[in-house]
């Protein structure tokens, strides 16, 4: 058997590396799990209103209460939706990891509460 090499002063080990950031570590994945799982549910709501608004005006038209001009809605729409799909996903990502120590964790805790089955 041989022994252990001998540690360098002034150098700490990766575990004890590890095990001083593991708090961080993990209240960073926990927090981006719960955000992912809320904004996961949320997002399901705001499906279920909208298409809820759609069936909405669809009965009103079918019945000949109201005129959608559909192609005045896109025209009005594609612009929020095109800047929202540029911008969006970036200034949601620097809104939640801002000022957090342990941003890394937090993203990867986030990815796995927006696929998680809750």
């Amino acid at each position: 058997m041989t022994p252990p090499a001998p540690a360098l002063p002034g150098v700490s080990s990766l575990s004890d590396t590890l095990r001083a950031m593991l708090p961080d570590l993990s209240v960073g994945a926990l927090l981006g799990f719960a955000t992912g799982v809320a904004l996961r549910h949320i997002g399901r709501v705001v499906l279920i209103v909208l298409g809820v608004l759609f069936i909405t005006l669809q009965l009103l038209s079918y019945f000949d209460l109201i005129t959608v001009n559909w192609l005045r809605v896109q025209a009005l729409s594609e612009p929020w939706l095109r800047q929202g799909s540029e911008q969006g996903g970036a200034w949601l990502t620097r809104v939640l990891t801002a000022n957090l120590p342990f941003a890394g964790a937090f993203t990867a805790g986030l990815l796995l509460g927006l696929r998680a089955r809750v």
